[in-house]
């Protein structure tokens, strides 16, 4: 592939290969100028004098190449910072060949010997490429570093094709470069592949393949189909027992919890099965090892750490043979626990403001979102900048109830429980307040 002198360097290999043509002493047009400047430039030394025959390149457009425009996507690993791959910009490039002499005839013979040039050299091959550029690396020539360019060695050979610009089009172009028109010869060179010579990461070959025949409709991997906290809780708390159904899990070792919101996808949760058999497995929700009182706040890393409320992805991880698979993954929601409710009852002030605390598990972490509802009332926590097991919330014009309301406290839109399922009908069985 080339580096970023690839376009540079296939100029200079076309106006190397026109040079080489226009001032060959069979040709006999005279000492030909052959330049890849800008034509209001060129005017600017026509105006200034210069009367020499001279035949110009200007690269006026770069294009992607559509062939080679999506080749190697994506790049970037799913953390958006590795690197896996360089994939090359893949460009056209469109230039203007165009004839200046100030004697009769003169302009067009010199684009006639060019295009004909072109017309017979529509791939060059990558000696020629190496050959014009190297005749370049003679200093002090600013151009010697496109020997480097990498042009030569490029996956796709350089091919020229000429193009077609209506009267408009070439009116338009002409007119915007501020020049006047002299003949012009339109054409597109493709491909040049530019690639970042940056480090990748690449993965390791596959060492062996094994492929098995299951000789019945069902799968023979583990999978899984359904999360069940208990007593058909939405989500499970801290200390529940949780059942998992799915198939072929007599082979289970792990269930790994992830959180991405919390950064426990980098370091998931790894807990133990247990009654693991064909059709399910059970495990139990690691408990809060944290007193709720006195009120706890996370200072440094060596504070003991529950289990953040949240909604997790659940995979299982199974032996196969010397193997070790992942299952696919279910979402399951661990809900926080008000241990100590508000005082009951709730005396707002004049204006209907009251500020109420509660303690709860597990600790909640900085940048969760958390919010109290009383009845169907609800308030957003007060800042807390450390991890902490007590928040309180300001309620603004919180309003009577006629009775006690339960209170529901929500984490990352997990709420806390509080509704008993074991009855027929179910009841509220959470922390109840009456607001005065």
């Amino acid at each position: 592939m080339s580096t970023a002198l690839g376009i540079s360097a296939v100029s200079a290999v076309l106006k190397n290969l026109l040079n080489g043509v226009l001032n060959d002493p069979n040709v006999k047009l005279g000492l030909v100028k052959v330049s890849a400047l800008a034509p209001d430039i060129v005017q600017t030394n026509l105006d200034a004098g210069s009367s020499s025959p001279q035949v110009n390149l200007f690269l006026h457009q770069v294009t992607l190449n559509a062939a080679w425009r999506n080749v190697e996507l994506p790049s970037l690993a799913s953390n958006g910072t590795t690197r896996l791959s360089n994939p090359p910009l893949a460009l056209d490039l469109h230039y203007l060949l165009t004839a200046y002499a100030s004697q009769d005839c003169l302009a067009e013979a010199l684009l006639g010997y060019a295009v004909q040039s072109l017309h017979e050299n529509p791939v060059l091959a990558r000696s020629q490429v190496d050959f014009y550029l190297t005749g370049m690396n003679t200093p002090p020539s600013p151009l010697a570093a496109l020997i480097s360019s990498g042009l030569d060695g490029q996956l796709e050979m350089i091919k020229i094709t000429p193009a077609t610009l209506g009267r408009e089009e070439m009116a338009w172009l002409w007119t915007a470069l501020k020049a006047d028109y002299r003949p012009t010869f339109p054409f597109q060179v493709s491909v040049v592949l530019i690639q970042n010579p940056k480090p990748a990461q690449s993965p390791l070959p596959v060492l062996q393949r094994k492929v098995a025949a299951q000789p019945n409709l069902g799968p023979s991997w583990s999978s899984l189909t359904a999360v069940n906290p208990p007593n058909g809780q939405p989500a499970a708390n801290l200390g529940d027992t949780v059942t998992v159904l799915g198939t072929n899990l007599s082979s289970v070792t792990n269930v790994v919890l992830t959180n991405s919101r919390l950064n426990l996808n980098i370091q998931p949760v790894v807990l133990p099965p247990s009654d693991a058999s064909a059709g399910s497995l059970q495990f139990t929700v690691p408990d809060s090892d944290i007193a709720v009182s006195p009120a706890v706040v996370l200072t440094s890393p060596s504070t003991p750490v529950d289990l953040p409320a949240g909604l997790y992805l659940l995979s299982a991880q199974a032996s196969n043979g010397t193997d070790v698979v992942s299952t696919n993954s279910l979402p399951l929601a661990i809900a926080p626990r008000i241990v100590v409710p508000p005082q009951s009852p709730i005396t707002p002030d004049a204006h209907g403001n009251a500020t109420v605390t509660i303690s709860c598990v597990p600790l909640l972490r900085v940048g969760q979102q958390v919010s109290l509802s009383i009845g169907s009332q609800e308030a957003p926590a007060n800042a807390f900048s450390n991890g902490t097991n007590r928040v309180s919330f300001t309620f603004s014009s919180l309003q009577a109830t006629n009775q006690p309301v339960p209170v529901r406290l929500r984490v990352d839109g997990v709420d806390s429980p509080i509704i008993d399922t074991t009855k027929t009908p179910p009841v509220f069985s959470g922390p109840l307040v009456q607001v005065n």
